[in-house]
């Protein structure tokens, strides 16, 4: 059967790309993020750093994950103009071995698009608000890069 949607798997292109010496990742994260979540307007800040500079942004949300997207989005999109195509479609997590209760590693899946391309990251943590920035962050990573691939290819 044919498939109506393609979507990559951007976490085993991410991990093999990783995996070589002359990888260099587009932006680096200055620590790990900051989060404030009141229950009503949750706020996350970031510190996102490349060769050329350093970008320092904070962003609210309707929930945790909306709040890490934001910021991971407003500080790349700066830096990268092709973040502001990227949208997030599916968010979904389970749980891993559900007898460790509250401290169980969840996993986290998280499908992107720009509009042209799909692609799906996982991430896994005992932090379900880790997890998510970690699946962001990768699934941002995997835009830039596949936009300088598609650059690359029309010169």
């Amino acid at each position: 059967m044919r498939k109506l949607v393609n979507v990559i798997d951007a976490t085993k292109e991410l991990n093999i790309l990783r995996s070589k010496r002359d990888y260099d990742r587009p932006f680096e994260v200055v620590g790990t993020y900051r989060l404030i979540d009141d229950g009503q307007r949750p706020e996350a800040t970031v510190i996102i750093k490349t060769r050329e500079r350093e970008t320092h942004e904070a962003s609210t949300g309707v929930g945790p994950v909306d709040a890490l997207a934001n910021v991971l989005k407003k500080s790349l999109s700066s830096i990268f103009p092709v973040i502001q195509e990227v949208k997030l479609v599916d968010f979904s997590s389970r749980i891993h071995d559900s007898r460790s209760g509250t401290s169980a590693n969840v996993e986290v899946n998280i499908i992107f698009s720009d509009g042209e391309t799909i692609w799906s990251v996982v991430a896994i943590s005992e932090n379900i608000n880790m997890a998510s920035f970690v699946a962001l962050i990768d699934g941002f990573e995997y835009a830039i890069l596949a936009k300088k691939v598609k650059r690359s290819r029309r010169a």
